[in-house]
């Protein structure tokens, strides 16, 4: 059976432009993913209250789709945040491993992201990203619950560009 356009009237023709969506597949998957992220919290230090703010009523994380998971199994996001110890450091990798694919990391705050102020100390690892891939740093001593904020609206228009170009960007 064939459409013959013509017989279509300009409002119809408008209103189909409106409500019709084309796209692809993996663009949706991106959409989705970006706008629904599950993140497991990984609190070590004073950037963990920096980040239990941001989940807080003021800034309302759940507006973006964030929801915070207890089980590394449930979650695609990792938000590290305070200072990782080498003792620590296994443990890291261990629920990063345990997480399912697609699967990002955030590294929140200077400890985090590059050992902070205790970067001479024997025991502190010197950034998260010797762990574990990082997909976004967040800077700060401590950063506030705006910078982890636009730390993850990075992460989300990551994931879509992932998505639509099929390539996997780092740091």
């Amino acid at each position: 059976m064939e459409f013959d356009l013509a017989r279509i009237s300009p409002e119809d023709v408008q209103e189909l432009e409106r409500n019709v969506f084309v796209g692809s597949i993996e663009t949706l998957k991106g959409w989705v993913r970006s706008n629904s992220l599950w993140p497991l919290t990984f609190g070590l230090a004073c950037c963990a209250i920096e980040m239990m703010a941001a989940g807080a009523p003021h800034y309302d994380l759940d507006r973006f789709g964030v929801m915070f998971r207890t089980s590394p199994r449930q979650a695609d996001v990792m938000i590290v945040s305070g200072t990782v110890t080498k003792k620590m450091a296994p443990l890291l990798r261990r629920l990063y491993d345990q997480m399912p694919e697609p699967k990002w990391v955030i590294a929140m705050g200077s400890c985090a992201t590059a050992g902070g102020p205790y970067v001479k100390s024997y025991s502190v690892v010197k950034g998260v990203d010797q762990v574990v891939p990082v997909d976004v740093y967040i800077p700060g001593c401590p950063p506030n619950p705006a910078a982890l904020i636009y730390g993850i609206n990075k992460l989300q228009e990551k994931i879509r560009y992932e998505a639509k170009t099929g390539k996997r960007v780092t740091g």
